[in-house]
């Protein structure tokens, strides 16, 4: 019992912020380019409870890796909608590799700190461990959904900015898709090597150039709440 609080513990900030953040970007520029469905709706919040899907938030904490319910947009609100809905998909995205690089700079900020200090055998150092660990997942799961988001079949972020990209004809093609969207990525990810040979090595490959010397934390993080 006491591990698995103290793996929560660990989790549940960076997650919540992981898919807080990336929805309300959604609908904070959905709102600059002239769409206020999120905010007359309630949702650009930054209470989680209005953006937590319970499955999401289940998956997010057995599994690392989760979702929230998506900010409603009404594209045709967008003053130029093929266009504005690129930058409205990019939001999320870009606030969670944001996340990853804020996590980053904390992590070795961290680090420094310790060097600096030499904590060791005090009681800051009981609070340096879970710190880290904290923002070495944050890095992590950032870059994951950053990453993953941005695979180009809709409803994912990368399907909407594929979609404000072709030309009308092959976007409208494309949208098509989008009600058997999932199905199509769950297939692709357990069925494929799209994760072993492109997704994976992205992720690990953009956390390391993040974390630098403190990817050792990061993985120490991972394998302290996942077992991997």
């Amino acid at each position: 019992m006491e591990s698995i609080l103290a793996k929560i513990s660990i989790m549940i900030v960076p997650a919540l912020l992981a898919v807080t953040l990336h929805e309300v970007a959604h609908g904070y520029i959905a709102e600059r380019f002239g769409d206020p469905t999120a905010r007359l709706l309630g949702r650009l919040t930054l209470n989680p409870a209005k953006h937590l899907d319970p499955i999401g938030t289940l998956a997010l904490l057995f599994f690392g890796f989760g979702w929230a319910k998506p900010v409603p947009i009404n594209f045709n609100n967008l003053r130029s909608p093929k266009q504005d809905m690129i930058w409205v998909a990019l939001a999320g995205p870009g606030t969670n590799f944001s996340l990853a690089i804020l996590s980053a700079l904390l992590l070795r900020g961290v680090a420094l700190l310790t060097q600096v200090f030499n904590p060791e055998g005090t009681d800051l150092a009981l609070m340096v461990e879970p710190v880290s660990l904290m923002l070495g997942f944050s890095l992590y799961i950032n870059i994951i959904l950053g990453v993953f988001n941005l695979i180009p079949i809709p409803p994912l972020d990368g399907g909407r900015v594929m979609s404000g990209l072709l030309p009308q004809r092959q976007a409208e093609m494309l949208s098509r898709l989008e009600p058997f969207g999932f199905v199509i990525i769950i297939f692709l990810i357990f069925f494929t090597d799209l994760w072993r040979l492109v997704l994976a090595p992205v992720i690990y490959t953009l956390v390391g150039l993040l974390a630098g010397s403190q990817v050792l934390v990061v993985e120490r993080a991972i394998h302290f709440l996942f077992g991997r």
